[in-house]
């Protein structure tokens, strides 16, 4: 009992030395962490960061193991380093300035998907497919999940609306001025248009993939995303999900995997192999739901 009240003592003269500004201090740190950490999520920064940090253990490896050569070069590197990623994250960096001077502090930390939208964005998409797969109009729709596009809709025009079948059908539409490029949807709505996907190094795509599902199976390789495609050439639909690629779904079929794959559920874990497989592989019959490519 003496040493737990001696312990208990002793965390209380340690909380006293702790003052407001202390807390304050703690704060406005973790804010910065977070926002750095959100900033590389949703670009492509991400596996720049990796080497990074990679860098960096080696180095504190090399100097607790006294491997002085390598240790030398690498704290050049690292010194030299820092101006270098000064000029590489200088997007991201000026793109958090300008939210830190324009945006409330409640909604820089607020980034909570809402399922109505959702719902109504798949629906909106659904529908839209439809019409687009009958008239052999060529889309392209990538839904953000974890990892966002921000890289990618630089590239294209940014928008902030709902998703409805309307207005993906007019941005389809063959004479649109953002019909060749992909619309990015961000939390159910749509976030931009005519924006330009990375293409799949996979060599072993079969010659019949044109550019959109090489965007799309590029854009699902690099993310966690989920990238729903017509073919201009068959009307034929497709999801792209992990590097795999379903193709010939029926409009119902699209609805399942979109609910499957963007509709938070709570037996989730992390490190799944996409649903989209269990889904549809568990879907016998139909002459719709064809083939399945693979990286």
């Amino acid at each position: 009992m003496e040493q737990l009240y001696e312990t208990f003592q002793g965390l209380l003269n340690y909380l006293r030395l702790i003052h407001v500004t202390d807390v304050i201090d703690i704060c406005i740190m973790a804010f910065i962490i977070y926002k750095c950490i959100t900033l590389v999520r949703r670009t492509s920064s991400g596996q720049v960061a990796k080497g990074v940090l990679l860098v960096l253990v080696v180095l504190w490896s090399s100097q607790f193991l006294r491997l002085n050569t390598l240790n030398f070069f690498l704290g050049r590197a690292v010194e030299w380093g820092v101006l270098a990623l000064v000029v590489l994250f200088q997007p991201e960096i000026r793109k958090l300035l300008e939210q830190v001077g324009s945006s409330r502090l409640g909604d820089m930390f607020s980034h909570a998907e809402e399922p109505n939208e959702i719902e109504q964005a798949i629906q909106q998409t659904v529908e839209a497919y439809t019409a687009l797969s009958k008239s052999k109009t060529g889309a392209l729709m990538l839904f953000e999940r974890k990892n966002q596009f921000d890289d990618a809709i630089r590239t294209g025009t940014a928008l902030d609306c709902s998703v409805s079948s309307e207005l993906l059908k007019n941005l389809f539409w063959n004479k649109a001025p953002l019909h060749d490029g992909a619309v990015v949807v961000r939390n159910g709505r749509i976030v931009g248009a005519g924006c330009v996907l990375p293409l799949s190094g996979n060599v072993n795509l079969s010659r019949e993939l044109g550019m959109r599902h090489r965007a799309g199976i590029g854009a699902s390789e690099h993310s966690d995303a989920v990238v729903a495609i017509v073919s201009e050439e068959t009307g034929s639909i497709s999801v792209a999900v992990g590097g795999m690629l379903k193709r010939h779904l029926a409009p119902d079929t699209l609805e399942r995997v979109l609910r499957n794959e963007l509709i938070p559920q709570g037996t989730e874990q992390e490190g799944q192999k996409p649903k989209l497989f269990s889904l549809l592989k568990s879907k016998k019959g139909g002459g719709q739901d064809g083939e399945e490519t693979g990286t």
